[in-house]
């Protein structure tokens, strides 16, 4: 998996030595609300969830400068899409700082550039309003809100 770089921020494959910080963020009250409650509570637990659900297309996101970490951004394949699903989170003491939409707009870049994937989704809570504005800043665009299984009513966007 390639490492992704922007102005201020490192993208790089999540392993299981990212067990602490994947524990916190899946914890991470912004986490909890956007995306739901997963269960893992314990460092062997993320480290198995690291293993089952991150596969290789999903970046850790560090800020260079320090090398904090601050989020994951990348793709998501479901069975109830046709197309991946770029998905990013960070610990909600990193919102509002363009981080998200930095990280997005690079993973979108790869995706056109290096994977050269025709179509990639996205999804997110209709209530996710700066969830939203990360997507419509780099070129997303809104296509309808549905119940998807295991994700309740999400709305659907198209890049």
């Amino acid at each position: 998996m390639t490492e992704l770089r922007t102005a201020r921020l490192t993208l790089s494959p999540v392993v299981e030595d990212d067990a602490a910080f994947v524990l916190e963020l899946l914890n991470d009250p912004g986490w909890i609300r956007n995306i739901g409650d997963r269960g893992v509570r314990s460092l062997q637990e993320a480290r198995a969830y690291i293993r089952d659900r991150f596969g290789k297309t999903l970046w850790l996101v560090a800020r260079d400068a320090a090398g904090e970490r601050l989020g994951m951004c990348g793709l998501v394949q479901r069975e109830i899409l046709d197309s991946p699903d770029l998905g990013y989170a960070f610990l909600q003491r990193h919102s509002g700082q363009g981080y998200a939409t930095e990280a997005a707009a690079a993973v979108l870049q790869h995706v056109r550039e290096v994977l050269r994937l025709p179509k990639l989704a996205a999804i997110i809570d209709p209530e996710n309003r700066a969830s939203r504005r990360v997507l419509e800043k780099i070129g997303f665009r809104y296509v309808e809100t549905r119940d998807l299984p295991d994700l309740g009513a999400s709305a659907y966007f198209l890049a």
